[in-house]
C-alpha cells in the first residue's frame, strides 16, 4: 500500500481514494482539502469540479482543471491551520508544494468551504505570498531529508 498523496499517515487506498472514487464523502473541510490536493496531484479534474461550490465556479471547466493539473508537479501538502468548523462553514490554511524547473515553491492559501446537503464544497481561497523552498529546508514530500538531497 502506498502512502496517500495528501501527507496523512494513512495509505492512499484508505485515505483519499474512496473520496476520489465517490465511495465516501469528506466529513470535514480538512478532509476535503486533502482529497482535493490529491486530486490535483493525480489529475482527477472531474473530482475537483464536483467538489467546487457550484455557486462560485464562475465558468470553471473540467478541461481547464485538467490542464492545471498537468502543468503542476506536486511534491507535498502542509496543513498550516484547520480550525474547528462551524455547522456549515469551514476554513483550511495550507501550503501545496510543487516543483517548477529546479525550484520547489508553495501555493499558500486560506480556503473557504461550505456544507450543503451533507456535502462539503470548496468555495474560494485567499492566496498568500509564494514561498520558495531553500536547499537545506526539510523536503515537503515527507521524506525527512533535506530538499537538496531529495526532491530538488
Amino acid at each position: 500500500m502506498s502512502p496517500c498523496y495528501c501527507g496523512s499517515t494513512l495509505p492512499f487506498e484508505s485515505c483519499c481514494q474512496p473520496l476520489l472514487l465517490g465511495e465516501t464523502l469528506a466529513a470535514t473541510p480538512e478532509q476535503l482539502m486533502r482529497s482535493r490536493y490529491t486530486a490535483f496531484a493525480t489529475a482527477q479534474a472531474g473530482y475537483l469540479l464536483a467538489t467546487h461550490d457550484p455557486d462560485t465556479r464562475q465558468g470553471l471547466t473540467e478541461q481547464a482543471l485538467k490542464q492545471s493539473c498537468e502543468k503542476s508537479d506536486f511534491v507535498g501538502l502542509q496543513i498550516m491551520d484547520a480550525p474547528p468548523y462551524q455547522q456549515d462553514k469551514g476554513e483550511v490554511e495550507f501550503r501545496a508544494w510543487y516543483r517548477q524547473g529546479n525550484e520547489i515553491l508553495a501555493l499558500w492559501e486560506r480556503s473557504q468551504f461550505r456544507r450543503q446537503d451533507s456535502r462539503w464544497y470548496y468555495c474560494r481561497g485567499d492566496i498568500r505570498p509564494s514561498i520558495k523552498l531553500g536547499r537545506n529546508d526539510p523536503c515537503p514530500c515527507g521524506s525527512d531529508k533535506k530538499a537538496k538531497k531529495c526532491c530538488l
